[in-house]
């Protein structure tokens, strides 16, 4: 009788929509009611779905390692090259809302395998570049292929596997989301230091190819795709600018010293005046580019929220380590690179732990979320007492236990976050959650390096204050210093200038610490914020269908 009855709502609401009049999703369909697919491939797709993810998501750290060597080569100033990844960040953000009307539009099949094409293509001509107009071009075709991949290839995932093995999707689409952006910095280090810099796109042709024939041979459509009908002109053109503002504003505001700037104001008005004719335009229209009405769903958008938490805390802290590394404890690129491995490694372990234990018992999901955003807060406040004496090994367990707190987190809050949606509302809401997780990432890195200057500039000036021959413990400290450089000075005076100037260093040095401590325990309380959103997600027990209620 409830199939029955579900049956004929599902019909009535297709007629309404046939005749135009359907201003709301239509009511979802259970897996039953699906038709049946074939899992005979599912380990050859996720292969092929989580390539295509993983060299977009290495794409977006990789270039960061290789600035200097391109500044150098294409002889232009490192500010003018950053627009290498600036570019790349924008197009992507941009067209990752779309992703879901996209897939509709042409399959996602089709639009998989040609965003991948176009990524592939772009990453050849990006190496081949000589100039830098012609490689930021390439970059936003490259943003352009490679902001479809995420959502497209989760979406993808959930329905090769069985409705019961969604968690197991969602670690393997998980591990290939921590692993990516861990190994970029290293694989780039590598690449830079040993061979030219244009090989970090070369190396995307044989994976690009490979992730193509995957996905063209082995991915088939679930049952014939609800084509959108008259395209949203103007729904395209105010998400575009919407979102393009806030990710500009986000990505240069520190560059532009935020408020000081007029184009910043301009922008950041801009962007928050079209995304509220956006919705407001979004929720009118029958057949919109991003489908805001699947935020209905309480575990959408409580999910969401608790992404771009989870976002600002997981990409802050991966921004700030590699500085810290790098302009405290004075390491290369390289040796920075391999240190961030153990995180990559425990969120593959925490996956693959998650994923054996929901496919076991009947395990509240939203247990695996608190308990892996308790150990990442942890381990935040361990990386809060690293200091000038802190060796390799001591960060060893700090980041691996960061990497296993994200892991314990993102497959249950990612598969929470879409239990309830099925059908075309897979992709529509993994371009709204992945849209918001970028946005908490981007919101994240901005604040932490906005932060970061203040904090270094008054925790600066405050050692400073302290620095002086009238101190009676810096006087001792310099005195000390000076007897050192007294047998490569000509005379005590500038034995003493050098001491003093060495004491100024050590004592910056310090300020730089004390301001990284603050940044990673703020990240630490951010993460813990996010624990009260984990109680609005709906109760999902064991390897059964989501009870959506």
């Amino acid at each position: 009788m409830a199939g029955s009855s579900r049956e004929g709502l599902g019909e009535r609401a297709a007629a309404q929509a046939a005749q135009g009049g359907a201003h709301r999703t239509s009511p979802r369909a259970s897996p039953a009611q699906e038709a049946a697919p074939d899992y005979s491939h599912k380990w050859l797709v996720a292969a092929g779905v989580t390539l295509g993810s993983v060299i977009e998501l290495i794409d977006t750290s990789i270039v960061n390692v290789a600035l200097e060597p391109m500044s150098a080569n294409l002889g232009v100033t490192i500010d003018e090259i950053t627009w290498v990844t600036v570019g790349y960040i924008l197009a992507s953000v941009i067209i990752l809302p779309m992703t879901g009307w996209f897939a509709s539009y042409f399959g996602r099949k089709r639009y998989f395998v040609t965003s991948i094409v176009i990524f592939t293509i772009a990453s050849f001509f990006c190496g081949t570049a000589r100039t830098l107009n012609v490689l930021v071009f390439f970059r936003i075709v490259q943003g352009i292929g490679g902001g479809a991949l995420i959502s497209t290839a989760q979406a993808i995932l959930f329905d090769a596997f069985p409705y019961e093995e969604r968690t197991l999707a969602s670690a393997i689409f998980g591990i290939g989301m921590m692993v990516g952006p861990a190994i970029g910095p290293t694989l780039g280090g590598v690449i830079v230091d040993r061979y030219e810099w244009p090989w970090i796109f070369f190396i995307n042709l044989p994976v690009g190819a490979l992730a193509t024939l995957l996905v063209g041979a082995f991915v088939h459509d679930r049952g014939p795709a609800r084509r959108p009908g008259k395209i949203d002109i103007p729904g395209f053109v105010l998400l575009a600018v919407g979102i393009g503002t806030l990710q500009f504003v986000l990505e240069r505001g520190e560059h532009f010293e935020w408020f000081e700037s007029s184009l910043i104001y301009f922008l950041l008005a801009t962007s928050v005046v079209t995304l509220l004719l956006m919705v407001w335009w979004e929720l009118r229209v029958p057949e919109p580019v991003l489908n805001l009405r699947v935020l209905g769903d309480r575990s959408l958008w409580s999910g969401s929220v608790a992404g771009a938490a989870l976002g600002m805390g997981l990409y802050g802290s991966v921004f700030a380590l590699p500085i810290f590394c790098q302009q405290i404890l004075q390491m290369d690129a390289e040796s920075t690179g391999w240190l961030m491995l153990p995180g990559a490694i425990g969120s593959a372990l925490a996956m693959v732990m998650i994923a054996r234990t929901a496919g076991r018992g009947k395990i509240d999901s939203r247990i695996f979320v608190v308990i892996g955003a308790l150990i990442l807060s942890y381990s935040m406040f361990r990386h809060a007492r690293f200091t000038l004496e802190t060796s390799q090994h001591d960060m060893f367990w700090p980041i691996a236990l960061r990497g296993f707190g994200t892991g314990m987190m993102f497959v249950p809050l990612t598969t929470a976050a879409m239990a309830g949606l099925h059908g075309r509302e897979l992709g529509e809401g993994a371009a709204i959650f992945n849209l918001s997780r970028q946005l908490g990432g981007s919101m994240g890195i901005a604040a932490l390096a906005t932060l970061m200057t203040r904090y270094g500039v008054q925790y600066g000036a405050r050692v400073a204050e302290n620095i002086s021959l009238y101190n009676p413990l810096a006087r001792q400290q310099i005195v000390g210093m000076a007897q050192a450089f007294m047998s490569s000075s000509p005379d005590t005076a500038t034995a003493e200038q050098r001491a003093i100037a060495a004491v100024r260093l050590m004592a910056q040095a310090q300020a730089m610490v004390l301001t990284f401590e603050q940044i990673f325990r703020l990240v630490g309380i951010i993460v813990l914020a996010i624990i009260p959103l984990v109680f609005l997600l709906r109760k999902a027990s064991g390897p059964g269908p989501v009870n959506v209620h």
